[in-house]
Order: structure tokens, then C-alpha cells, then sequence
């Protein structure tokens, strides 16, 4: 055994085997809860700024290749996504969703490389959405 081992009550050092009581500053000790001292606050937990994924009309991606971004990337049923190509065609662009920054970006940058792959210059990008 070494000189070490036998001040060691247990083979688990981390926990005390016993309550530890905290210590006044005079050196006696105290007989209040150690968690009365800390006092418990619900954490204030802010929501993450939402972020629009926007995409923009060109001349060259087919109106059918948008819808089937929309269904499948964005969840959007078959009215709600010819609608928002709709806009898109008319207006120049349109909002396809609306997600946290971190989740925007992927859905912008695998939009962006499925419509390059397909050969389709169809751009989107993510703005501050100002809504809520």
C-alpha cells in the first residue's frame, strides 16, 4: 500500500462519502443547506433569429424543377408549392421557408447544389426575416 493510499476511505475519491459541510468564515461550522445560498432562476432562453430562404427567378429553370425543390427540400404540399413558384415567377422571388440561421443556410446551399448539378443556375440565398 502506498503512503497515499491509506488517507483514501474509498476507492472512489471523486465522491465523498460523506456530506461536506460548508465552513463560516470564522472557522465554525454551519448548519445551513449548502443550496440555500444559491438561488434558482428559470434560464431566460431568447429564440434564435429566424432567417427567410429565398429564391429568385432566372429565365432558365423550369417552373416544374422549382415545385419539386419546394416538395421536397421545403415539405411544401403540391398547391402551396406551383403558389410560391408562382411568386417566384412573378415577383422575382419568393420565400420558400423560414428556419434558424444555421438550418437557412444548409437548406439555401443544398438548393444551390442540387439546381447546379441538374445544370439550372436557380439562386437562393437567406435574408433576416423582420416578421415575429
Amino acid at each position: 500500500m502506498s503512503q497515499f493510499q491509506q488517507y483514501i476511505p474509498s476507492l472512489d475519491w471523486h465522491y465523498p462519502s460523506r456530506p461536506i459541510k460548508p465552513v463560516a468564515q470564522d472557522g465554525d461550522e454551519t448548519e445551513s443547506d449548502p443550496q440555500a445560498d444559491v438561488l434558482v432562476a428559470e434560464p431566460e432562453i431568447a429564440k434564435p433569429p429566424m432567417y427567410a430562404v429565398v429564391m429568385y427567378n432566372d429565365n432558365y429553370t423550369p417552373m416544374e424543377f422549382v415545385v419539386y425543390i419546394l416538395q421536397s427540400e421545403f415539405r411544401h404540399n403540391v398547391e402551396a408549392a406551383v403558389e410560391i413558384m408562382l411568386s417566384i415567377h412573378n415577383l422575382g422571388k419568393g420565400v420558400a421557408g423560414i428556419y434558424p440561421k444555421d438550418i437557412a443556410e444548409t437548406k439555401a446551399k443544398k438548393v444551390n447544389s442540387l439546381a447546379h448539378r441538374e445544370g439550372y443556375p436557380l439562386l437562393t440565398q437567406i435574408e433576416p426575416h423582420l416578421g415575429e
